[in-house]
Parts: C-alpha cells; structure tokens; sequence
C-alpha cells in the first residue's frame, strides 16, 4: 500500500497566526496527508532565509485541533525546517508548505520573505514546498486562499516540483469571493522597498523605522506582478538549485583567470627584481 505523504506546515507570521492556521484548516479538511506544525513563536517576517546563531533555539510542543502534531520555535522559518528535520522529525518530510503570509510575496519580495525563505530552506535539502501569501497584509483574504490551497496542493504531489524548484503562491486582494483565474507564471520585478521615518533623535545618534512600501515598476503582462492587479491568483516556479549565472562563466572563464593570472605574475617577477 502506498505511503500517505507526511507534510511540514510552517510560517512567518509565528504559530498562532490566522494564515497558519487556515493553512491547517484547508489541508486537514482536505485530508490529503499526515500533518505537522513546526513554526515560529513569534512573528518572523523579513527574516529570509536567515538563521539564528547567537542564541540556543527553544522548542515547545504545544496543543493543536485533532492532536495534530505542533511545534512552537524561538527562531527564525529557517531554523524550524533546521530543527523539524535534525531534531523535531524521525525523518525528513515530503513536503513543506509556508503560509498563509499576511502580505504579498510575489516579484521580488521572495528575496526577503521569511514565509519564502522556510520552503528555500527545505529545498536546498532536498524537499519540495510551496509558499501561499495573500496579496493584501492589512486585510488579508484567508478564506479565500482556503478554497485553492487543497487543489494546488494535491496537483503538486501527484505532479513533483523539479530538484531544486519551489512553487511561489499569491493571492489577489481584488478576489473576495473567487479569482478571477488561475496562472502559472513569471516572477515580477516589484518589490516592498524602503520608506524610513524617524523614531529617535538624541545626542548618541538618531534611529529609524525601516518603513515600507511598494515599489512601482513597468511590469510585463505575463508576470505574477501584473497578473495579481488583474485579479488573478498567481503560481511562479521559482528554481534555487544553483544561482550560478552560466553564460558569464563561460563567457569569461578564460579572459578573467588569464588576467588576473598575467598580473600576478607581474607582481612575483616585480618583487623578486626588488630581493636581488
């Protein structure tokens, strides 16, 4: 008999926020796999893929509906993969979904997302995942996503991610009933840029609030950018296997290691005209 997937739910946001759990609510009503909760006490955002080195990293088990198996962790989305896998889990898990994020991560914002930054951390072990983020942070529409969650979910484990690949899920603000469609697209170029405002001014210095706002960019019809503005729920494959930008390599191998090759010889005959 076929083994029943076991998937790892986590977040940014921190354990008791409402995504996670209508995350948990859409996969446990779906009953499509075995599930467990390992996320942040606290909220996490921006964090990335960023780890906690300067301080022990706490684990609580704490109570969850239908005695799912939760796991409260004072650290960063990335320390829970860290933990769930090394120390929380007897083995790995199939599959890691992050979410549902208060708060648009398509475009650019992958870079700094913690929600993102949990599923990089379980791909670059090997583990597939999917991001679920609603458009709109200051209201976000949860039970929106809780309609969609089950469908993508089910699509990608009868249909595996590449090596190396992760699925980028957004959903419009402009959807509060039902989206508008459905597209497997490309990542856009906006971001959530900078906006800093003063919080202290006093003789040792003054202190600013990073501040935050979207960045307007021209964006191309067919990116998950544009498409979200349209009212549609946007999916973006997003591969992290290796960031190596190959045509410079092999367009420059050659010239950048003779160059540099060619002066360091320069140096050593230089300094050895100088010792005779």
């Amino acid at each position: 008999m076929k083994r029943r997937p076991h998937i790892v739910l986590t977040n940014d946001d921190g354990i008791h926020a409402p995504g996670i759990e209508c995350l948990w609510r859409a996969l446990h009503n779906a009953n499509l796999a075995d599930l467990t909760l390992i996320a942040p006490a606290t909220e996490k955002s921006g964090t990335g893929v960023s780890i906690t080195w300067d301080s022990p990293v706490l684990i609580r088990k704490i109570d969850w509906a239908k005695n799912t198996p939760a796991y409260s962790v004072e650290g960063n989305p990335a320390d829970c993969i860290k933990m769930g896998t090394r120390v929380i889990l007897d083995s790995p898990p199939d599959f890691i979904i992050s979410g549902v994020n208060a708060g648009s991560n398509a475009g650019r914002n992958v870079l700094h997302s913690g929600t993102v930054g949990a599923v990089i951390e379980g791909v670059l072990r090997g583990i597939p995942g999917v991001a679920f983020s609603c458009e709109n942070g200051e209201a976000p529409n949860f039970h929106v996503a809780e309609k969609y969650i089950p469908s993508i979910v089910d699509y990608l484990l009868h249909n595996p991610l590449p090596e190396g690949t992760f699925l980028n899920v957004n959903f419009p603000h402009a959807a509060q009933d039902t989206v508008k469609g459905i597209r497997l697209t490309r990542q856009g170029k906006g971001r959530w840029a900078e906006d800093p405002y003063l919080h202290i001014e006093s003789e040792h210095g003054s202190s600013y609030w990073l501040g935050g706002k979207p960045e307007e960019r021209d964006e191309d019809e067919d990116c998950d950018i544009h498409l979200l503005r349209e009212g549609y729920l946007t999916a973006v494959p997003i591969h992290v296997h290796e960031l190596t930008d190959r045509p410079f390599l092999d367009a420059h191998k050659e010239p950048f290691e003779s160059y540099f090759n060619r002066h360091l010889e320069s140096s050593t005959e230089l300094q050895t005209s100088r010792l005779l």
